[in-house]
């Protein structure tokens, strides 16, 4: 797996995923997974751009699910053959749309996988609403427990912040110790 830095990165083609991806839990891995999956059937490299702080953490200096190390380590072993790392700052927090759009144009993205909420650039104007008017986007639905309530990250921050650490285990879907995802999932 190959680590760059927003911006230092140019493909003929890939595939590309675009998030937060603090914890890496159950539904990042199904939307990484879905991502692999097409690019490995295209052919082309399988491309994740995240973000160091994740935003969450960066405005509202909430706990850290994963390291950034650790992060990279679930990545590679979920497959990532690049990941761009986006230095998530006061500059980047004013980064409008265009930037970011014409920095994505470099990767070639036949597709982008996303999930149904994200959004970025200055004062969060781009969604993937924008990014289709430019770039073939697949939004994938939230992963839901049994319960029916989505995975997310701030669910598995308030779980911790409870006690509740098999339930956040659980939606984690990675070994805390090995940090290797337990099992992985795919549509």
């Amino acid at each position: 797996m190959e680590i760059h830095d927003s911006g230092n990165i140019k493909l003929p083609e890939s595939i590309l995923t675009i998030g937060a991806l603090d914890g890496i839990h159950k539904g990042h891995q199904l939307l990484l997974n879905k991502a692999k999956e097409r690019a490995k059937k295209l052919g082309v490299p399988f491309v994740v751009y995240t973000f160091d702080p994740p935003p969450k953490v960066y405005f509202t200096d909430c706990s850290l699910l994963t390291t950034l190390e650790e992060k990279l380590q679930l990545l590679e072993h979920l497959g990532a053959e690049h990941v761009i790392i986006g230095k998530f700052n006061e500059a980047f927090t004013r980064q409008e749309v265009p930037i970011f759009i014409e920095e994505l144009k470099r990767l070639h993205p036949i597709e982008i996988w996303e999930g149904p909420n994200f959004v970025f650039g200055k004062d969060r104007k781009g969604n993937n609403d924008v990014l289709g008017r430019y770039f073939r986007v697949e939004v994938l639905p939230p992963l839901k427990c049994i319960d029916n309530k989505m995975i997310s990250s701030s669910r598995i921050r308030q779980l911790l912040k409870e006690g509740q650490y098999s339930q956040a285990q659980n939606l984690l879907g990675w070994d805390t110790f090995t940090h290797y995802p337990i099992k992985t999932y795919s549509l």
